[in-house]
C-alpha cells in the first residue's frame, strides 16, 4: 500500500518576492524632471550665481566690469547710507510683523464669537488685503496731505493740530506702519480664525467647571493650541515686511531725505539710479545672506511651535 505525503501549509504571512529589474528596465524617470531642473537654474541659480560674481567687481552702466574682490562689501560697512538702511530695515519689520500679529489675534477671537451681522463686518474687515500695495500707497498718500488730507481734518474734528505724517522723519516709519498694519492685519486674522475654528470644545468645559476665568482659558488654552498659526502668520508676515518695496516707494521714495530708506530702497536707488551694479550687487548678497540667517531662525521657531503628537 502506497502513503501519500501531504505538503506541509506554512503559517503566516507570505513575503512577496522582491522586485526584478528586468533587462532592459532603465531608470529614466530624471527626463521629468529635466525641464523644472533647467527652470530653477536659469531662473533662480544663474541669477544668483551672476550676481555673486558682480559682487566682487566694480561696474557701473557704459563700462566694463573690473575686479575688485571684497572691496565692495568693506566699502558697504563704511557707508553710513547703508547701515541707516538696516536700522530702518530692522525698525519697520519689527513693527510691521509684531502690531499685525496682536491686532489680527485680538481681530480673530472677536469674529470668532457669535454675534449679528458677523458675515458681513468679517466681509469688510478683509476688504484692505484685496487692494494691491500701489493703489493702497496711492490712497494712503492723499490721506497723508498736510493741508488736503482727510486724516488732519479728522483730527482737527477732536481738537488736534496737524500732523505731519510722512513728511516728518520722526514720524515717516510710524506712519508707513500704520499703512502695513491697516493692509494686512486681515491676513493674520484670517490665518489665526481657521487655527480657533479647529480647536476642541473639552478643555474648555473642563476649564469653566474648574472655575476658570476667560482670561485663564485664554492663557492657558487659547494661546498654547493656537500659537503654531500664530507662527505661520509670523513667518509670512516676516518675510513680507522684510521684502517691502512697493508701499514704501510709492509714498516716499525713501524720504524725507532718507528717514525710510530701507535696503530695498537703497539697493534700488545704488542699481538704477546711480547704476552702480557692483555695489548693489554686494547689497543683494548681504540681503540675501539676513534673509537665510532670519529664516532659519523662523523655520526653527516654527518647528518647536508644532504640538506635540
Amino acid at each position: 500500500m502506497t502513503t501519500t505525503t501531504l505538503p506541509t501549509t506554512v503559517s503566516g504571512p507570505v513575503q512577496p518576492a522582491p522586485f526584478q529589474h528586468s533587462a532592459d528596465f532603465t531608470p529614466r524617470y530624471w527626463l521629468f524632471a529635466a525641464p523644472a531642473v533647467l527652470v530653477v537654474t536659469a531662473v533662480i541659480v544663474f541669477p544668483w550665481l551672476f550676481t555673486l560674481y558682480m559682487s566682487g567687481h566694480d561696474w557701473k552702466i557704459g563700462g566694463g566690469p573690473e575686479f575688485v574682490g571684497l572691496q565692495n562689501f568693506a566699502e558697504l560697512f563704511r557707508d553710513t547710507r547703508f547701515l541707516e538702511s538696516m536700522g530702518h530695515t530692522l525698525y519697520f519689520t519689527v513693527l510691521a510683523v509684531v502690531l499685525p500679529i496682536i491686532f489680527g489675534t485680538a481681530a480673530a477671537l472677536v469674529f470668532h464669537r457669535e454675534f449679528p451681522f458677523r458675515g458681513v463686518l468679517r466681509t469688510i474687515f478683509v476688504m484692505p488685503m484685496m487692494a494691491t500695495p500701489v493703489a493702497v500707497a496711492l490712497v494712503w498718500t492723499m490721506m497723508f496731505h498736510p493741508q488736503l488730507g482727510v486724516l488732519n481734518y479728522l483730527l482737527s474734528l477732536v481738537g488736534i493740530g496737524p500732523q505731519s505724517w510722512v513728511y516728518s522723519p520722526d514720524t515717516v516709519i510710524p506712519t508707513l506702519i500704520l499703512v502695513e498694519v491697516w493692509h494686512w492685519t486681515p491676513l493674520v486674522m484670517l490665518i489665526v480664525l481657521g487655527g480657533l475654528a479647529g480647536l476642541p470644545r473639552e478643555p474648555y468645559e473642563s476649564a469653566l467647571i474648574d472655575g476658570a476665568n476667560a482670561w485663564h482659558m485664554f492663557r492657558h488654552i487659547t494661546l498654547p493650541l493656537v500659537w503654531p498659526f500664530i507662527m505661520v502668520a509670523i513667518v509670512i508676515r516676516t518675510i513680507d515686511a522684510l521684502k517691502a518695496f512697493d508701499t514704501i516707494f510709492v509714498i516716499t521714495q525713501g524720504g524725507p531725505g532718507t528717514a525710510s530708506e530701507t535696503l530695498n530702497i537703497f539697493l534700488y536707488l545704488q542699481a538704477f539710479q546711480f547704476y552702480k551694479i557692483g555695489y548693489a550687487s554686494a547689497v543683494v548678497v548681504i540681503f540675501f545672506v539676513i534673509v537665510i540667517m532670519l529664516s532659519l531662525l523662523l523655520l526653527y521657531a516654527r518647528q518647536k511651535s508644532k504640538w506635540n503628537a
